[in-house]
């Protein structure tokens, strides 16, 4: 039998013919790809690769000619400063709470949303508002439209109901974390909304509507079907929701400077940074930052995992 040339060509290198070209298919739909690929590897990757070169060096800007290496006494110090180590407690408080409270709100206007009523299209609208917000603008609208103690909303509703010698508390100053959180909540309950929303009207509606005709009630379908439906929804906006409040730092800075308790890990780098010029432990926190956010992240979705296994398996 006599081998034409490719077939040759094959044979000797040991590789079917029809390989070679599949291969030249594949890094041709891959090849569009590599400008965006190198892209993000410039503006993410190398960016994190410097912060954990000079998270080892003993840098303060004031005084170049010092420079050092510090091993790992930046990580130490970070960990062992108490106003660092404060601000790691209060970056986890504040994650936690905003995420749990803007999940369960959002879930529950999602379940409101996923009815048929007259203007829910126009309803939709002004609750998606408060997230296309700039982060900024919304915190300066809860400082002064809202927590302002002289002509600030809340207020105003107390002297309303209560008369003129009705308290006026200062609510930043008195209640600063809680302060924060609210304006976070209301910034991103529209966005655990959007996310739960997409997973209810993706549900198969003639299941639920079997189940009612077996006799299911309103909150068996919701616990039995609705919320293992809605697993993956909920894991993502959890996620994402831990990240993007980890790393918050537009509430903070905006409503109480870092003040009175509320100085997350973020606003903490903000002043070692750009106030003490420590560079090398400002890298260290950020660093941190990034760990911190993959392990909570990590940590919230297998408690979110448990919660629905220990509820198929009843």
């Amino acid at each position: 039998m006599t081998l034409t040339t490719p077939a040759r060509a094959a044979a000797a290198s040991g590789r079917p013919a029809a390989r070679r070209p599949n291969r030249m298919r594949v890094w041709a739909t891959r090849a569009p790809l590599l400008p965006a690929l190198i892209f993000m590897i410039v503006v993410t990757q190398l960016p994190f690769v410097a912060t954990l070169v000079i998270s080892f060096l003993d840098w303060n800007a004031l005084y170049p000619d010092r420079r050092g290496f510090a091993g790992f006494a930046n990580y130490g110090e970070v960990l062992t400063d108490p106003d660092l180590r404060g601000s790691v407690g209060t970056t986890i408080l504040l994650t936690v709470t905003v995420v749990l409270v803007s999940l369960l709100l959002g879930l529950l206007l999602a379940l409101l949303l996923d009815r048929r009523f007259p203007g829910r299209g126009a309803v939709r609208t002004m609750l998606i508002a408060p997230f296309l917000l700039v982060p900024v603008a919304a915190a300066l609208m809860w400082k002064h439209l809202l927590f302002n103690p002289e002509y600030g909303l809340f207020n105003g509703i107390l002297r309303a109901v209560g008369g003129d010698g009705a308290a006026q508390p200062d609510w930043i100053s008195e209640m600063p974390l809680m302060a924060v959180e609210a304006a976070l909540i209301w910034q991103w309950t529209p966005f655990m909304m959007l996310i739960l929303l997409a997973g209810l009207q993706s549900r198969d509606p003639q299941l639920v509507e079997a189940a009612r005709m077996d006799g299911a009630s309103d909150w068996q379908v919701f616990v039995h079907l609705t919320l293992p439906h809605l697993r993956r929804y909920i894991e993502l906006g959890v996620l994402l929701g831990s990240i993007y409040i980890v790393q918050n730092f537009d509430a903070v800075f905006t409503l109480t400077s870092g003040g009175l308790g509320t100085a997350n890990l973020p606003y903490t780098i903000y002043q070692t940074f750009y106030q003490a010029h420590e560079n090398g432990l400002a890298s260290a926190a950020g660093v941190v930052v990034v760990i911190g956010s993959i392990v909570l992240a990590t940590f919230a979705l297998r408690v979110v995992s448990s919660l629905f296994r220990e509820e198929v398996s009843r």
